[in-house]
């Protein structure tokens, strides 16, 4: 009688056992079952599951696991197995599970037939002569496929955004099902595999009743006025009723200071409640506000919960780079445990509150690469929440609406957009439409905003006509005659000068050129002579305007888009305490200057508007002006005709999951994290560099280091700041280099008033 021939998935883990691969296929397709239980395409997940490794079964992966091979391609075989079976959906992810999502194109699905491996794109060999023998092994192992009644793509394979967000989805499930089954066998010991505690499930009822008690809390303490108050309570009673509503798409319109950050929180928390979801997610557009989002929703929730309740998921969170190579065969250099348990939760979002920024989330709807999908099926019968939904690049609006609709219509979440600006998006909705997707026509939350803007009108906005700059030198004369005063100019460099030219020891500076650390201390200082009533002036780029909580009386801006105009307001007199208005002046620099094109156009368009109107047509208190402002904005920029939304929306078109990626970028330019030598916190920096010298890159060394981090753009190869850099080795690797984090090197180049400010290189500012 022959002797039975075992197969294996992986090497031997730490206690020297190895995984079989029976047991691997069955299990991942057990998770991935699980994963798309609610979906009618279940069983295709479930086929991928079983045939993602088929070509495991070869001979030449068997003595690969033995170090006896390389080069070899193990998942083709799978995916034209799944491409036999109709399943063009599981061919893809099975195909995609390593190398990424490629393409619906009939060319890329062809070459996954054995008899063209010869143009092979990644130059490497099948596992196996012929698939037919890794059917035969794969059938003596006793595993059958599933029947597939309802397949992902049907009998089409039109790229459309609906359609290839429902192969991520798909993928999505095999992907994580893949790295957690693995995981398990790495970790495991002598008793066999060693599955990560899951993370917490979300008690919505329980939740809810903790926001609630801390925003009575808050609102016992506060010091605003009746009037402010008032808006606050309208603002969640209004959430709390209108959480009953059917799940969908939502818009929340309130002004500044009205309480959102919790009222919005209470209203996902009551209809995930009242509806069953399973999961909050909260995005935000800016890094600082993300951090302070997750601080206080861990304030509410950790002491009940435990610290697993909030999962903070960004670039500066900790969780360490994304890396598509999963199947690594237990190298060395590999993180902690608890380190790589922070990660995975953080790389499938398995909590029940995500807070998240707007990259983070909307890139992965678009991606083609494992570790960013791989937490999109945690988005099924989820609310996810978009704070300064404005932020939302215009050229992006269009494909972003079409896959929040269908996200919504086709796996039972709901979706809101917040914001005290709310965009015109229901004017796009024939756009939305055309993309095949549901639409966008969303319910508003409060059923009159109008009614809580009026309330709060805390501010007086002085219009100075586009057509008249003023010097840097009248600014400084203008603000020096006002005891108490914010000014905020469009760019670093204008900052810079407009706190030169003040000199003054009462004036202060903010922008992203300073390290977080370094920030709050300014916030803690400009606090202070506020409440004592000292003089302070504070000079500050666009990073002020949103999530920070001060309250000026008077407020300068330069012309910039309505919305920021409106944000800058915000900080103008926001508890409404004050006998007289508070009073923002908007002026325009002889110096102009913009962050971005789109910046730009959207202040051209606000100073267009005021030539049309003057000054008393800018009723930027009447939401309704607000998206008569937006629909002129799209008009003007021609979203669904301008050039770079065409491309994006012809490459959907093309079914090329890489090219889609590509193109669907929030922020063009690429950024590097750097450490600085912030005085005040010296003693912090000197133990960060030294442990960066014997540990290398580690998660806790992140989040250690994010008090005195500093983003920059990432510089020209030829830029001479590349001599202050010093690259953090990775953990393990000393003589391994990363790209993505470095040590300053020049203490004389960190300002202790500016921040870093390194001689000839303005143009790596960000913000």
């Amino acid at each position: 009688m022959t002797k039975r021939v075992t197969y294996f998935a992986h090497s031997a883990n730490r206690v020297g056992r190895w995984h079989h691969l029976l047991t691997h296929l069955s299990t991942v397709s057990q998770l991935a079952g699980k994963f798309s239980s609610s979906m009618n395409w279940n069983n295709e997940a479930q086929l991928a599951g079983l045939l993602h490794d088929l070509g495991k079964f070869g001979d030449l992966f068997q003595a690969r696991l033995r170090g006896e091979e390389s080069g070899l391609d193990h998942w083709s075989a799978g995916a034209w197995v799944a491409l036999e079976h109709k399943c063009a959906a599981a061919a893809l992810a099975i195909q995609g599970h390593h190398i990424g999502l490629q393409s619906l194109a009939h060319s890329n699905l062809i070459r996954l037939n054995p008899k063209w491996f010869a143009e092979h794109t990644q130059a490497l060999r099948l596992t196996a002569p012929d698939i037919e023998s890794l059917k035969i092994r794969f059938a003596d192992d006793g595993l059958t496929l599933p029947e597939v009644n309802q397949s992902v793509l049907g009998r089409t394979l039109d790229a459309t955004i609906p359609t290839m967000l429902d192969v991520r989805m798909l993928f999505s499930t095999l992907v994580d099902a893949d790295y957690l089954d693995t995981e398990a066998h790495f970790e495991g010991n002598a008793s066999g595999k060693c599955y990560r505690p899951s993370g917490s499930t979300l008690d919505a009822t329980a939740a809810l009743e903790l926001v609630l008690s801390s925003i009575e809390q808050t609102q016992a303490k506060t010091t605003a006025s009746q009037d402010v108050q008032d808006v606050r309570s309208n603002l969640l009673k209004a959430c709390l009723q209108n959480a009953a509503h059917d799940s969908g798409l939502f818009t929340l319109t309130a002004p500044t200071g009205s309480g959102k950050t919790l009222a919005m929180l209470a209203f996902a928390l009551a209809h995930a409640a009242k509806h069953g979801l399973e999961r909050v997610v909260m995005v935000i557009p800016y890094l600082t506000i993300t951090e302070q989002t997750a601080r206080i929703y861990r304030d509410v929730f950790a002491p009940t919960f435990g610290a697993e309740f909030v999962l903070e998921h960004h670039s500066m969170a900790g969780v360490g780079k994304e890396n598509s190579q999963q199947d690594n065969e237990g190298e060395a250099g590999q993180p902690s445990y608890a380190e790589r348990r922070r990660r995975l939760l953080a790389e499938n979002w398995d909590a029940p509150l995500i807070v998240t920024t707007s990259v983070q989330l909307l890139e992965s709807l678009f991606s083609n690469r494992p570790s960013a999908c791989r937490k999109l099926h945690r988005l099924q019968r989820a609310v996810i929440l978009f704070d300064e939904a404005q932020t939302l690049p215009a050229h992006l609006a269009v494909p972003t609406l079409a896959a929040l609709s269908h996200l919504s219509a086709s796996y039972g979440s709901s979706v809101v957009f917040a914001t005290a600006t709310q965009p015109a998006f229901s004017h796009l909705d024939k756009a939305v439409l055309e993309t095949k997707a549901p639409g966008w026509q969303p319910h508003e939350i409060v059923p009159d905003p109008a009614a809580l803007f009026a309330p709060m009108k805390r501010v007086e906005f002085n219009w100075d006509s586009p057509d008249t700059p003023v010097t840097w030198d009248e600014l400084a004369g203008k603000l020096t005659q006002i005891p108490q005063a914010l000014c905020i100019v469009n760019l670093k460099r204008h900052a810079k000068r407009l706190w030169e030219k003040l000199d003054d020891p009462a004036t202060l500076h903010l922008s992203t050129n300073l390290c977080a650390g370094h920030r709050e201390n300014v916030l803690k200082t400009v606090r202070e002579r506020l409440a004592s009533e000292q003089p302070v002036r504070l000079v500050a780029t666009q990073c002020v305007e949103a999530g920070v909580d001060l309250d000026f009386p008077a407020v300068m801006r330069a012309w910039g888009p309505l919305d920021a105009i409106i944000q800058a307001a915000g900080r103008c007199n926001r508890e409404g305490r004050r006998s007289q208005l508070g009073q923002l002046r908007v002026f325009t620099p002889d110096d102009t200057g913009y962050p971005t094109d789109s910046y730009q156009q959207a202040t051209q368009i606000a100073q267009m508007i005021y030539r049309r109107h003057g000054a008393p047509g800018m009723k930027l208190d009447d939401p309704a002006f607000i998206t008569a402002y937006y629909r002129e904005l799209y008009d003007l920029a021609g979203v669904t005709t301008a050039p770079a939304s065409r491309e994006i929306l012809k490459t959907v078109e093309s079914g090329s999951f890489p090219d889609v990626a590509n193109l669907y970028r929030l922020i063009k330019q690429d950024a590097i994290n750097v450490l600085v030598p912030y005085t005040p916190q010296q003693a912090l920096f000197d133990s960060l560099r030294a442990q960066a010298d014997d540990t290398g890159l580690t998660a806790t060394w992140m989040r250690a280091a994010r008090p005195l981090s500093v983003s920059l753009y990432r510089p020209k190869d030829s830029d001479p700041i590349w001599d202050a850099l010093l690259p953090v080795p990775v953990a393990g690797w000393k003589q391994r280099e990363q790209n993505d984090w470095f040590i300053y090197a020049v203490p004389e180049h960190y300002h202790p008033q500016l921040g870093l400010v390194p001689p000839g290189t303005l143009n790596t500012w960000i913000g």
